[in-house]
């Protein structure tokens, strides 16, 4: 049957079947519905499409999916590739998140602003809705027409150049091809209205048809106009042959679209449903019918993988303002309909663009765009919702790049490239109605919009990039009339040019400008704030281009250049340099290019010749002669130099100066110009640019290496950004929109800052700083990096670039003193190459500073240089030029490097070159021929050599020759230069190996080599010479030969004896006891074995021949633990009690030790007990302690020992506070006897170890040690008659009396004399009075008694008052010999010289005992004793030191 029935839920899927007698099926992915086309046998035909209405939150489209989007704002093409719109790795997002919602465009995309033309209002046009035609190609016209019967016809500046009168309403217009003619028809006639752009005028042409003519368009590769009328029918009519064809029928009802294709094929599309395909001579080739009426009929080409046609074979067209229709001419078959989602609305408009893209416009303000290939057919690429209420119109400018669509009451542009940003918007604010239709010129410059309220107005997309720059100055083009001239850098206003024309050329001078098309210029004058209108000057051709300096322009047209005054001054100009025209007559060339400075034309030629004119002189001043001809030239500020490039691409800077030529490295060939840096720090920086990219390079003159340029980076140029001019690494661009974009050059990225810069990035920038010579930003970046590497760098880059004072700086910073030393010292040379050389040496590159030396004025340097690296060869090439007298001195240099490498005949060779035979130059030819000698040796002459060296002054060459000639085995001759050379323990060594000992006893004498002796020592031995093989090993200190020849064979064991005690040889005291053991003395054998480390054998033999003591006397300190207590066991079981306590003792049985020495009986000289307390010091056994303690007390035998033997052992074990206590008794015990200075001694040793301790010192032992001391002064006073300090230490002892009982009564009457002799009466009487008391009375020494009792009878109560010193604590004022500050209550330190308390500014101590003194009177007691008072150690005054901060010594004291 031919029914069929489908209930489908798809998503995104259009399905086509197409039935035919080979049924076919294809299945094409689609965004919007599911859309089934049936081709069914001819009696029926039948067209289903299901529109799909359910949604997901991905959108319409298949593929990759995004959740989140709203209704209305669905994100289609997820699968779009980047490429198809230029873009890399990129997908297109479309607006499923709401990013193409018209009110989220953010600041960064909405950012240009598109300015108005002029506007044409509804005033001057009847109607609302108008039509209007740009001219084509040229876009000079726009044709507009409303209601009112008339067409109007504006020029691009909005001014009305003509009108065309109708009969009617227009129902059509179109322009041809060229632009040349705009063909109208009207309502209501039969004629063609046909204006000419050239000659503004209309012609009528009849067009011969009855019925209404409804369509009109002109072909696009021909002459053709095509005239389609209300009934279907055709006119086709040639321009250029006035020819007519009438084609009847071609549709049934009224043609109301139609499109012309590049093949000259006409599409018409017609209310019947229907689309024709017809040849330019109107027979249909093609036709299919649609299901709606077609509108907006387009010729392109569908996207496919391989192209199986030539040319524009796709027929396009919308059906029934629903769906897309696609009719393939190479495939009418299989047609392709596409159908849209319901919420878009209907198609308002589309076009192809691109490989087959089709952009889509519809009425709910959807815009999306689609592509053709048959795999992506039915993939949105992209969708936005450019408008809220409606889309009115789309248009596309293939020259621009761009896409626009109107609704609402704005116009959003889109780039081609990247649709997802928008370009620009322009808002229409006070179109409330709403904008109807878009169109642009085809230069994309102008966008011309209608609205629905019958205004036009007309916009400036795209302006001509046109500008020019003096110096900093800049000239461009900021609307179609309008030239701004600014300078930014010297802060100047913008001054706008208004100008008479569109110019195609603008130049730029410092006090003027200048704009141009085809021949004619036009000059203003700029003033501060004005500007004015000079002259318009036309020229003999087409200008090219055009140069202004302050006074003059310099013209470029048809291979000439014409030189003019732009202002004339008066009568003073001169004629002849008012203009001038180069070439000249005679040159058979023509100018390609020029450019003009402050002082210099300069242009090149076809021929290569680049010429420099000098204006003032107006004359030729230089000429350069290139292989090829010249293509452009770009001078710099100056004119001094100039880049230039060839017609092979290359480019060059040129030095008009020096007449030198540098090639530009990595020079692009799609440059289209260069320019010269302003700034004058960069004077030696230009750029390049092509379309994409600006290549930065830096022409450096003047480095260790001549001149050159180099490449420093690049930078990509923004689209469509035309450079003006450089100013401090800023390159200030013109952009289409007729604004000026400053754009920072990556390779002076630094000028921005460096504070949030790594390292990395700092030593990129470094490096760039480097490269532009930016020396104090290098610094500034040194001083950040801190690294030594990174300011070795840029000193290096200094002594590159010759910069000497700021290399001293950088290499005074790193602390390089050799470097900044050498730069000061040629800093102030003035020839540019010796300085260079210089630097080029400081940077290791020695050939580069030979070939600076030579060419400089001091060529002598470069030999110097070559000395100084010992680069001999090229010093020898250089002698040879410059200094031949130094050959000798070279040559000899060179042959000692030789000699070094083992290069030993060139060696020889160099040495004999260098002999001078100049008696000025002795110590040179000695070394010459000391040379000679040894290479003579090495190369086998040895009779040269060696007369060579015999005859030569010098040992060490003797010495040299002698090794050389004994590492060649040629012994005879080596001993006789060591020989020769006193060299005697070597030339006895060689004779040895020559067995040559007649010799070897010759030199022995000067020989002290015990090796030596030794062979000699064996030789005799040898022959039986014992005496002086004995002499010669003692010599060789071989002492056990010795001993063995004196035992053996000289029977001397007296002489074998003293040298072993003398030598501790234990392999001779082994032959010695073997001697005496063989003679029976055991003694003298027990001796020897002991020395010879023979214990065990020596103790046997003392074993057996009863000398165990003899043998423990010999053994001493120095045995083992073991030998110790064999000895021990021995004299144990011999009951040798002390003697077995000793040896225990040693090999650490204190336990067994403590028992002999106890065992041994009491002796006077207690040595068994003094062992005893050292056996159990060295215990620190509390058991044995005790059981000595009570041995001592005589808790055993009833005896008690003395108690020094208690105190010995506290002190032995040190229990330093029992010992203090038991010295404090003994000291009494003594004092007691009358033994004063033992018990003084006492006290003394125990206080000095308590302090060595630091135990704080009982105050009993310090007062006692007090009394004793002063009474021990006595004796020294009263000996040197000073009577005064002996009285005043007696009254202190006598006033302790009670602690002398023994000597009472002497003491006492000592007192009583020496205070009397001191004159101290009352003090003599006092004691006095106390000596007759009665038990003291009969005691006085009968000598004295009568005049004690005279004293007490006859009382004398005078008194010498004592001297008052101040306290050391407190300063308190009291008596010299009080030992008590009444004011701090501080017991004070006293003199040991003296007895009186010690004061701050007199202060000394004994350097043994660290007892103070006082220094003065230290100082005087010293002269006549040797020790000192307390301590007994020897002393003298030097050993004596004054201390002036005496409190450490005080606060001790304290302390104590």
């Amino acid at each position: 049957s031919h029914l069929l029935s489908l209930s489908l839920s798809l998503s995104h899927l259009s399905l086509s079947l197409f039935l035919s007698p080979t049924f076919s099926l294809s299945l094409f992915p689609s965004p919007t519905s599911l859309s089934l086309s049936f081709s069914l046998p001819p009696s029926l035909s039948l067209s289903l499409s299901l529109c799909n209405n359910w949604r997901s939150g991905s959108g319409p489209a298949t593929g990759r999916r995004r959740s989140g989007g709203r209704q209305g704002q669905r994100g289609g093409g997820a699968q779009a590739s980047a490429l198809r719109h230029g873009r890399k790795g990129d997908e297109s997002r479309a607006c499923a998140d709401g990013s193409c919602d018209p009110g989220k465009w953010s600041a960064r995309e909405i950012k240009r602003e598109m300015k108005r033309v002029f506007t044409i209002s509804e005033k001057l046009i009847a109607g609302n809705l108008i039509q209007y035609r740009w001219q084509k190609t040229l876009g000079n016209y726009i044709a507009v027409t409303g209601s009112d019967h008339t067409v109007k016809i504006f020029d691009r500046h909005g001014h009305k150049r003509n009108d065309i009168n109708l009969t009617g309403v227009c129902i059509s217009m179109d322009w041809d091809k060229d632009g040349d003619a705009l063909a109208v028809i009207a309502d209501k006639s039969n004629t063609i209205y046909l204006w000419d752009a050239n000659t503004h005028k209309t012609s009528q042409l009849d067009s011969g048809m009855r019925d209404q003519m409804s369509f009109l368009l002109w072909s696009k590769a021909g002459s053709q106009l095509a005239v389609g009328t209300t009934k279907g029918n055709l006119l086709v009519y040639n321009l250029q042959t006035s020819r007519k064809v009438p084609v009847l029928g071609k549709h049934t009802k009224r043609i109301t679209c139609g499109c012309w294709s590049s093949q000259n094929l006409l599409a018409l599309g017609s209310e019947d449903k229907a689309i024709t395909v017809s040849n330019q001579e109107g027979d249909t080739i093609r036709q299919t019918t649609v299901r709606a009426e077609p509108s907006d009929i387009q010729f392109s080409v569908m996207k496919t993988d391989e192209r199986a046609s030539v040319g524009e074979s796709t027929v396009s067209a919308i059906v029934g303002k629903k769906t897309l229709f696609l009719f393939n001419l190479g495939d009418p078959d299989n047609p392709i309909e596409l159908a849209f989602q319901q919420h878009y609305g209907t198609i308002i408009s589309y076009r192809w663009y691109g490989d087959g893209y089709i952009m889509i416009g519809f009425s709910l303000g959807y815009f999306i765009v689609i592509s053709t290939h048959i795999c992506e057919i039915g993939q949105e690429l992209f969708q936005v919702h450019n408008h809220k209420d409606n889309l009115t119109s789309i248009a596309i400018s293939q020259s621009l790049n761009k896409a626009a669509s109107c609704g609402d009451n704005c116009i959003k542009i889109h780039d081609l490239s990247e649709m997802k940003e928008m370009y620009a918007i322009i808002n229409l604010d006070d179109e409330t109605k709403g904008l109807d239709q878009l169109s642009w010129t085809d230069d994309g410059q102008l966008l011309a919009v209608s609205t629905q309220r019958g205004t036009l107005h007309v916009f400036l997309t795209k302006l001509p990039v046109l500008g020019d720059a003096c110096g900093t100055r800049i000239a461009f083009l900021t609307s179609l009339l309008e030239v701004t001239v600014a300078n930014h850098v010297e802060g100047e206003p913008e001054i706008t040019v208004s100008v008479e024309v569109e110019p195609n050329f603008i130049a730029v001078g410092p006090y003027h400008v200048a704009v141009g098309m085809n021949n004619r210029a036009w000059f203003y004058a700029l003033g501060e704030n004005r500007v004015a209108k000079l002259k318009d000057m036309e020229y003999l051709g087409t200008v090219t281009n055009m140069c202004l300096n302050s006074d003059y322009a310099a013209v470029l047209f048809e291979g000439r250049v014409q030189l003019h005054m732009i202002e004339i001054e008066g009568i003073e100009a001169q004629e002849e340099r008012e203009a001038r025209l180069f070439p000249g007559r005679d040159d058979k060339c023509r100018v390609t290019c020029h450019a003009l400075t402050a002082d210099f034309l300069i242009y090149g030629t076809d021929t290569g010749i680049i010429h420099y004119f000098f204006i003032e002189d107006w004359q030729y001043v230089n000429e350069y002669r290139h292989s090829v001809s010249i293509r452009k030239v770009f001078p710099d500020p100056t004119g001094t130099r100039m880049a230039f490039i060839d017609d092979k691409s290359d480019g060059f800077v040129y030095c008009p100066v020096n007449d030198s030529v540098y090639e530009i490295p990595n020079f692009p060939t799609t440059v289209r110009s260069i320019l010269w840096e302003h700034f004058t720090m960069d004077k030696g920086v230009f750029i390049a640019y092509d379309d994409d990219k600006v290549y930065t390079y830096v022409f450096h003159k003047g480095t260790i290496q001549g001149s050159k340029v180099i490449l420093a980076g690049g930078t990509k140029l923004p689209f469509s950004h035309k450079p003006l001019s450089l100013y401090n690494g800023e390159l200030t661009c013109q952009m289409q929109s007729g604004k000026i974009n400053p754009t920072l050059l990556t390779t002076h990225s630094f000028l921005s800052g460096l504070k949030d810069l790594g390292s990395n990035d700092l030593q990129s920038v470094l490096t760039q700083s480097l490269m532009l010579k930016r020396f104090t930003e290098a610094w500034d970046v040194c001083n950040m990096l801190n690294d030594p590497a990174a300011w070795t760098e840029l000193a290096r880059a200094c002594l590159h670039h010759m910069e000497v004072d700021f290399a001293i700086r950088v290499y005074r910073m790193i602390g390089n003193v050799g470097m900044v030393i050498s730069l000061e010292q040629i800093k102030g040379i003035e020839d540019h190459n010796l300085l260079a050389g210089h630097l080029a040496m400081f940077a290791n590159e020695f050939n580069l500073a030979q070939d600076l030396y030579l060419s400089s004025s001091c060529p002598i340097a470069a030999l110097e240089m070559r000395r100084d690296l010992q680069h001999w060869d090229s010093a020898l090439q250089l002698a040879k030029r410059l200094a031949p007298e130094q050959i000798p001195f070279i040559s000899k240099e060179y042959a000692i490097q030789l000699e070094f490498t083992g290069d030993y005949v060139n060696a020889l060779a160099h040495y004999e070159k260098g002999m001078t035979g100049d008696n000025k130059y002795l110590d040179h030819d000695e070394n010459c021929s000391a040379g000679i000698a040894r290479m003579s040796i090495r190369m086998g002459d040895i009779r040269r050599g060696v007369n060579q060296a015999i005859r030569h002054n010098s040992r060490v060459l003797k010495k040299d020759c002698g090794a050389l000639l004994e590492s060649m085995k040629q012994f005879s001759e080596a001993a006789q230069l060591y020989e020769k050379g006193q060299y005697y323990e070597k030339a006895a060594s060689v004779y040895i190996r020559c067995k040559n000992w007649a010799k070897v006893g010759e030199l022995l004498p000067h020989v002290t080599s015990p090796k030596i002796h030794l062979q000699y020592a064996k030789a005799k031995e040898a022959d039986g010479r014992y005496k002086e093989a004995a002499t010669a090993y003692e010599n060789a200190k071989d002492w056990d030969n010795v001993i063995r020849i004196h035992l053996d064979h000289l029977s001397n064991p007296e002489e074998a004896v003293r040298i072993i005690r003398e030598t501790q040889s234990i392999d001779g005291a082994k032959m010695v006891a073997r001697f005496f053991l063989h003679l029976g003395d055991y003694g003298s054998a027990i001796q020897f074995l002991v020395m010879s480390k023979c214990n065990d054998e020596a103790f046997r033999l003392a074993q057996q021949h009863n000398q165990m003591e003899i043998y423990a006397d010999i053994i001493g300190s120095g045995a083992s633990n073991e030998d110790y207590q064999s000895i021990a066991l021995y004299f144990e079981g011999e009951k040798k009690h002390f003697l077995a306590g000793k040896f225990f003792m040693l090999c650490g049985q204190y336990t067994r030790a403590l028992k002999h020495f106890l065992k041994c009986p009491v002796c006077e000289d207690g040595q068994a007990i003094e062992m005893a307390i050292e056996a159990v010091g060295q215990a620190k056994d509390e058991v044995l302690t005790n059981q000595l303690i009570d041995y001592l007390m005589g808790e055993g035998d009833g005896m008690p020992k003395d108690a020094k033997y208690l105190f010995r052992l506290y002190m032995a074990l040190k229990h330093y506070r029992e010992a203090a206590r038991t010295a404090i008794i003994i000291a009494r015990e003594e004092q007691c006897a009358g033994n004063y200075r033992n018990a003084h001694d006492v006290l003394f040793s125990m206080y000095t170890e308590l302090k060595a301790q630091k135990i704080k010192i009982p105050s009993e032992m310090v007062t006692n040690l007090m009394i004793l001391h002063s009474y021990i002064l006595v004796k020294t006073h009263v000996k040197r008659g000073d009577h005064m300090k002996g009285a005043r230490m007696l009254i202190r002892v006598a006033n302790n009396i009670s602690k002398f009982p023994s000597h009472i009564v002497p003491i006492l009457t000592s007192t009583v004399i020496e205070c009397h002799r001191a004159g101290l009466r009352n003090s003599a009487f006092s004691f006095a009075a106390m000596l007759m008391r009665p038990e003291y009375r009969n005691k006085i020494d009968a000598k004295y008694k009568k005049k004690i009792e005279a004293m007490v009878r006859r009382p004398d109560a005078s008194e010498v008052e004592e001297l008052i010193t101040p306290c050391p604590y407190c300063a308190f004022q009291l008596p010299e010999c009080e030992l008590l500050c009444p004011g701090c209550k501080n017991n004070l330190p006293y003199c040991i010289v003296t007895g009186r308390h010690m004061v701050k500014d007199d202060w000394t101590v004994c350097p043994h005992c660290d007892f103070p003194g006082l220094y003065s009177e230290f100082k005087i007691i010293l002269a006549t004793e040797k020790t000192c008072p307390m301590c007994a150690e020897k002393l003298s005054a030097e050993q004596l030191s004054k201390i002036f901060e005496p409190a450490p010594y005080i606060l001790h004291e304290d302390a104590d």
